[in-house]
């Protein structure tokens, strides 16, 4: 029985493809037609299933819109149809239930939950450290215009430079100036009271529906001086300089 319908351990609980499900069923109704039909049964969209677009093609080679089914809505569905195939997959979703809800595996996942909440609370208290570091500075009326004018990312001073983003967080990294952890770049601690960056709350939402929030590093035109004085240090010049003192 094993692998039957494959089921999805992404989520904090196990959920299957409908459209494979409804496959296996061998239902003779059109997918999109059977499938609202039985949300109608009492079923609640993101408690009991949520959508996403497959990676299979549909119609057309379009992709198709399939749902995440949580695994008592599966196996309601499956007494839903009173066939020989329902019965077989709504015994192959008990066994998985059954496994899910043992005593190793919730162990094991609250053994996960802990090492993440771990690792949230590092990079929160990480991305604190930043914040303070970046309020600490002592305003005078320069830092003042250089704080309220010209917030940059990094793509854009990169570009002066003719580099990427990406080399130019990866060169700043091999100078010590920052790190990364949880997808934002940090700056280490002699750098955060120094008034060089300044952090943006973006609210995202992921694909089933829960909201989240994550941080993305600007850096002030103080900063940006900073990244000037210390690239120049080693060499490297920006391209209008590099082209004025070639000219």
């Amino acid at each position: 029985m094993n692998d039957l319908i494959k089921v999805n351990y992404e989520s904090d609980r196990p959920t299957v493809s409908a459209r494979e499900l409804h496959n296996f069923l061998e239902i003779d109704t059109r997918f999109n037609d059977w499938f609202p039909r039985m949300a109608e049964y009492g079923f609640t969209e993101k408690t009991d299933y949520y959508s996403f677009l497959s990676k299979t093609s549909g119609q057309g080679g379009r992709p198709a819109t399939d749902y995440q089914l949580t695994i008592d809505m599966a196996k309601e569905l499956c007494m839903i149809q009173r066939t020989e195939k329902g019965k077989e997959a709504r015994q192959y979703f008990i066994s998985i239930e059954k496994q899910w809800n043992s005593p190793e595996l919730i162990m094991a996942r609250a053994l996960k939950m802990a090492d993440c909440k771990v690792k949230t609370l590092e990079a929160e208290n990480a991305q604190q450290k930043q914040i303070i570091g970046e309020l600490k500075p002592k305003a005078n009326y320069v830092d003042t215009i250089l704080n309220n004018r010209g917030l940059v990312t990094i793509t854009q001073i990169a570009k002066d430079y003719g580099m990427s983003g990406t080399e130019m967080n990866n060169l700043l990294h091999q100078y010590h100036v920052q790190y990364k952890q949880s997808k934002q770049w940090l700056l280490y601690e002699p750098h955060q009271a120094k008034g060089y960056t300044h952090s943006n709350t973006i609210p995202i939402e992921h694909k089933d529906g829960t909201k989240d929030v994550t941080m993305q590093t600007k850096w002030t035109q103080k900063g940006r001086l900073f990244i000037y004085g210390l690239l120049k240090q080693h060499g490297i010049l920006p391209v209008i300089e590099r082209e004025n003192k070639s000219a």
